[in-house]
This record gives structure tokens, C-alpha cells and sequence, in this order.
């Protein structure tokens, strides 16, 4: 096979490849509440900032529906251990409903 068309199909069968492999959107309702009850500021979705990526997260509590509501409280009230040293301050601005929100969320990402 020449180069030349060896280069394209592989580019191609790379290209499809990491397409495959790239997370789902993420629903921007749900960053813009995170973002308003000041997650954002220790979270993101797929990366460790001070607090776990949340698809981490959703991994580690992955078919345990038992747990969500155990991590509202200690989202509302605060909290650690679980993911290190750091300690999660309380979010009680944020208010109970909306962290209900987004612990739902979070614990449905993939």
C-alpha cells in the first residue's frame, strides 16, 4: 500500500477513534447551576481541581442510589475524608434543592 493512502486512513481511523472516546456533553444548565452555587470554584466534571472530577465521582457511587442522599447532607453541611485531606466547606447558600439537583446530576454522568 502506498504512503499516501496509508496516511489518510490511518488520520481517519485515529480521528474516529478519538471520537469514540470523547465524554458525552455535559448539560450546561446543570454547569451554569454548578457555576451560581460556587462548585466550580473546587469541581469540574473531568478533572481534579481541589475537590474529585464529579465523573469520578459518579464512578466510585456508580449503582449505590442509597448514597445520593447521603452526600446532599455532606455537600449541604460539609465534609472530607473521602477524597483526601481537603476538607469540603458547607454550601448551605446553595441551598438544599438545588445541591439535590446536582448530586442527581452528577451521580447520572458517565
Amino acid at each position: 500500500m502506498k504512503l499516501q493512502t496509508v496516511i489518510p486512513t490511518l488520520a481517519l481511523a485515529l480521528g474516529h477513534s478519538l471520537a469514540l472516546a470523547a465524554p458525552p456533553p455535559v448539560d450546561p444548565a446543570m454547569l451554569e447551576l454548578a457555576d451560581k452555587s460556587r462548585c466550580l470554584t473546587c469541581h469540574d466534571v473531568d478533572e481534579t481541581v481541589r475537590g474529585p472530577a464529579w465523573r469520578d465521582v459518579a464512578k466510585r457511587y456508580r449503582g449505590k442510589p442509597e448514597v445520593e442522599e447521603t452526600l446532599v447532607t455532606k455537600v449541604y453541611e460539609g465534609g472530607g475524608g473521602v477524597w483526601g485531606n481537603d476538607y469540603m466547606s458547607a454550601n448551605k447558600r446553595a441551598g438544599i434543592d438545588n445541591i439535590r439537583i446536582l448530586v442527581h446530576w452528577i451521580l447520572s454522568l458517565p
